[in-house]
């Protein structure tokens, strides 16, 4: 079964849009997958018009390969070097780190994947009413 960067099992990042690089809901990651399609992204407007900059559009539907194009708050299996790219350029999309593949750790840290978490909060103080 497939971990995440939390050390604990894969969970899915999205089923509409269908998303991972084996459309299976997952950021799952195998050797077919040379970009490591590892990090559940929350895309943001400035996020998508980053990768759109780096020659990635995110946004245009591609019918032929069934791709809806993504909006604002989709959650998406994004390459982890293209979202470091945006992290480096003030642009990095949300992460959902349960469903974030540990690969990912493999390009970048935990500690920069926490600084754009959304399903973690950031202490206990968060919790409390």
């Amino acid at each position: 079964m497939a971990q995440n960067v939390l050390g604990e099992t894969l969970e899915p990042c999205n089923f509409d849009p269908v998303t991972g690089f084996y459309r299976d809901g997952c950021c799952n990651t195998g050797a077919d997958d040379l970009g490591l399609h590892t990090i559940c992204a929350v895309v943001t407007a400035e996020f998508l018009a980053h990768q759109r900059s780096i020659g990635n559009d995110l946004s245009t539907p591609a019918p032929i390969y069934g791709f809806p194009g993504l909006v604002p708050g989709d959650r998406w299996c994004v390459t982890a070097g293209n979202w470091l790219r945006a992290h480096q350029a003030g642009a990095a999309a949300y992460v959902v780190l349960a469903s974030t593949h540990e690969r990912t750790l493999d390009v970048v840290s935990l500690e920069v994947l926490r600084e754009h978490a959304v399903d973690v909060p950031a202490g206990p103080g968060s919790l409390e009413a």
